[in-house]
């Protein structure tokens, strides 16, 4: 039970949008609200993605949104932003499915590859023909992506690749995977595809997190990869930090959404169930002082969305202003996850509400593109121009 989907909107956010930002946002929200919702608590109760809606999602533009060309619908990154809001106001899974296609996947192909693999491949991942995955991250090195250990050997006019990727979103559904490896040239970005030889991928099960979304890894056994799969201008390890600046970028925007359905929730719930005299529980001061930090810091996130979508739109936004954006929202938007379960008691644990799942959703998005501390560092080297990551 989601509480009715309407904008959490305390300080007249809309009026700073312009009549095609909240059209696109409107279209986001009624897609989710008829075709994601109805399958989110049984997609995440069974651990599995709802592929039945790739398709939907590239036909309303979910893919790649803000690129241009290549069959990209070629919006705003405010435009982005909002259905990254809509998607994770359902689940945070579903929304890392888009987030991964579109900026991890398309993004860094867009922006490194070669004429040719754009012709062949960001039409199909736009529609959604076509599923990708981003490995970067591997087992022993995850805050550290330049520890990697994955190689790739050049051999005539191939690399053969060693090595293992693991907490891949889409990894165990993709066509194909933007790895990263170390050459003797330096870090590079390659196009690995499904069936490849000498790669293969397996989920990670047990979960509880996430689990609307398919997580994986990724195993490279002297894997060739042609040069025609090579990422031509993704060199080194700041090529895939810009993509991961696209993906933080996303997620953002999207974990407002989370928020929006718990305040939501919490607020009806407070609203219609009584206590104590038969007064509903809203009418107490405790509950009110809830509510109202629950909003405040909402529509704080939301001023920071906004603006930091005006600056990526202008060319200004700097990876640095991205790590306070997530950082900030993430944090946010688990608090407020956290008072709705107190504010819904016993019921704040059961799947009837969306809380609870929320709550786990968020626990991993604090963690994943960058942890909360990472990001506190990237801040921190920015106000002082020292870095303090060892």
């Amino acid at each position: 039970m989601s509480a009715t989907h309407q904008t959490v909107d305390y300080l007249d956010l809309d009026s700073q949008l312009s009549d095609e930002e909240k059209l696109v946002r409107q279209s986001a929200r009624r897609f989710a609200t008829t075709e994601i919702q109805p399958l989110v608590r049984d997609a995440f109760n069974n651990g599995s993605f709802p592929l039945e809606l790739v398709r939907g999602f590239g036909e309303m533009g979910f893919f790649g949104t803000n690129l241009e060309g290549y069959g990209c619908p070629g919006m705003s990154s405010v435009d982005y932003g909002l259905i990254m809001q809509e998607l994770e106001h359902c689940d945070s899974g579903i929304r890392s499915f888009a987030s991964v296609q579109g900026a991890l996947v398309m993004y860094p192909i867009h922006t490194f590859g070669s004429e040719e693999q754009k012709q062949h491949w960001l039409p199909r991942l736009a529609t959604g023909e076509c599923i990708g995955a981003f490995g970067l991250t591997e087992p022993e090195f995850g805050s550290n992506p330049a520890g990697m250990l994955t190689r790739a050997e050049p051999d005539g006019d191939t690399y053969i690749l060693n090595g293992e990727k693991t907490w891949i979103t889409n990894g165990g559904i993709a066509d194909i995977s933007v790895v990263w490896a170390r050459t003797p040239q330096g870090v590079q970005g390659f196009l690995v595809e499904k069936g490849m030889t000498g790669f293969s991928t397996s989920d990670l099960h047990g979960k509880l997190s996430m689990r609307a979304s398919v997580t994986s890894s990724l195993a490279f056994s002297d894997c060739r990869i042609p040069s025609t799969h090579v990422l031509a201008g993704a060199r080194g390890i700041k090529a895939a930090l810009q993509c991961l600046t696209q993906a933080r970028y996303g997620i953002g925007w999207g974990v407002i959404g989370a928020a929006m359905d718990c305040f939501e929730t919490a607020r009806e719930y407070c609203i219609t169930r009584k206590q104590f005299d038969n007064k509903p529980i809203a009418s107490h001061q405790l509950v009110q002082e809830k509510l109202a930090n629950m909003i405040t810091e909402i529509s704080k996130a939301q001023l920071l969305a906004l603006h930091c979508g005006r600056l990526k739109d202008a060319g200004r936004l700097k990876p640095e202003h991205v790590s306070m954006l997530k950082r900030n929202n993430v944090s946010m938007a688990l608090d407020c996850a956290r008072t709705s379960r107190d504010l819904l008691g016993a019921n704040g644990i059961m799947d009837d509400y969306p809380v609870m799942r929320h709550m786990a959703n968020l626990e991993s998005v604090k963690t994943y593109e960058g942890t909360d501390h990472i990001h506190t560092l990237v801040i921190g080297e920015a106000v002082t121009g020292i870095p303090a990551y060892r």
